[in-house]
């Protein structure tokens, strides 16, 4: 049993990392080439829009959900990945190259479908106790990917182009497609009652039509728009904030390289731990503590980049504030995840955590654009300012409601 549990998580590892490979270098390393091009903060906030795939990827959650196995998903989805990048080591780019954004948009498209595979596989294997340290595994793979993609990459990009970056992206992504090709898929979900599994077996497969609309279904039972609300208030205002931390260290005079090594690096490691200690605090203190602590942590640390912007602290108080931002908020998002695979049906895994990590998205993309609409009218101090007492209210908020009206019994099971 340990060993299949153990083939498991690094399955799950794997393909976490594999979506913060080209994401990592995109999100972190693109916003720094266009910074140093001269594009405002309002013009890199549009960028957000390329991840849109990540936005509306419920629409087409339940095709995945109810059709073909996981194993034949994730093959063929890793394999397109690794398609696109031989192909973009083959092409001559520039930073104005409407190519560039295609494949930004097209590695999006992939890497979306293949997490709403994964979150439901994860969904399926783990039971409610092991889905606070798995959700750890899940950002910290993700990040590990991140690693390997917005610090590695850019160094790589930095030293020797666009053909030799994308020949490593493609290498990493075959070695994380590797376990899927042991993956023995659960037959009946971990959490479901075989009552239920048996009755969805008998049952005929939906009518395309079912289909396409089956993800309105989900997003109306009971809790679920009041849980995506919630989710909106705890991250937008950490979103505004995230959304300017690259551009800001770019205008604080640092160049590519060190930009890699703190962001890409640095940042990126501290968050292994981060996303170590959410796991552990999740799984010990409940979701509960560990969201309202975790989020007000969060908060907090963003106080050291408002101090940057003023001028104080200089470069090592940037690297403080890296190593901080790491930690804490890494833990924040494991917290939260863990409360939305609680929210999340097992009979329905898939459709519904990706109508939740949507959410996210959409949250990611609009606290980005008001960041960055923020930071050229109002300046980096003021709109640091606000994003990071937003953060801390939604903070609040989302714990007080959820102590008056939990949305459902698998939620109301797991706060305490």
């Amino acid at each position: 049993m340990r060993g299949e549990r153990a083939r498991q998580l690094v399955l799950l590892g794997g393909l976490y990392a594999a979506q913060g490979l080209p994401f990592g270098f995109f999100s972190l390393a693109l916003p720094v080439l266009l910074r140093e091009q001269g594009w405002t903060l309002t013009a890199i906030s549009f960028l957000q829009f390329l991840a849109l795939p990540w936005g509306i990827k419920f629409l087409w959650a339940p095709l995945v959900d109810r059709h073909g196995s996981r194993r034949a998903w994730l093959l063929s989805l890793q394999g397109a990945a690794i398609a696109m990048a031989l192909l973009l080591s083959e092409m001559h780019f520039s930073l104005d190259s409407v190519m560039l954004f295609v494949a930004v948009f097209l590695f999006n498209l992939i890497a979306a479908t293949q997490d709403v595979v994964t979150d439901g596989l994860a969904v399926r294997l783990l039971n409610a106790q092991e889905r606070g340290l798995a959700n750890g595994l899940q950002v910290g793979a993700y990040r590990l990917g991140m690693i390997l993609g917005g610090g590695l990459l850019l160094w790589v990009f930095a030293q020797m182009g666009w053909r030799v970056m994308f020949l490593g992206m493609a290498g990493m992504l075959v070695l994380t497609t590797l376990p899927v090709l042991w993956l023995r898929e659960p037959q009946v979900p971990h959490d479901e009652p075989p009552a239920v599994a048996a009755t969805q077996a008998a049952s005929p497969r939906s009518s395309g039509w079912r289909l396409a609309i089956a993800w309105l279904h989900r997003a109306l039972t009971p809790g679920m728009l009041v849980l995506a609300g919630l989710i909106f208030c705890y991250r937008f205002g950490d979103q505004m904030m995230s959304s300017l931390l690259i551009p800001f260290i770019r205008d604080q005079g640092m160049d590519k390289e060190t930009i890699a090594v703190m962001k890409g690096t640095v940042g990126s490691a501290t968050s292994l731990l981060g996303a170590a200690l959410g796991g552990w605090l999740t799984f010990k203190a409940g979701r509960r503590r560990a969201l309202l602590w975790s989020g007000l942590a969060q908060a907090a640390g963003f106080g050291l980049y408002i101090a940057a912007a003023m001028g104080l602290g200089g470069v090592e108080l940037l690297w403080a504030a890296t190593v901080v931002e790491g930690v804490v908020g890494t833990m924040a998002s494991v917290a939260l995840f863990a409360l939305m695979m609680d929210a999340s049906d097992p009979a329905h895994a898939g459709t519904d955590y990706t109508l939740l990590a949507s959410v996210v998205v959409a949250v990611s993309s609009l606290g980005g654009l008001a960041g960055g609409l923020l930071g050229d009218q109002l300046g980096y101090t003021a709109t640091f300012c606000i994003g990071t007492a937003l953060a801390a209210a939604g903070c609040v908020f989302l714990v007080w409601w959820l102590d008056r009206h939990p949305t459902h019994t698998r939620v109301a099971q797991a706060w305490r």
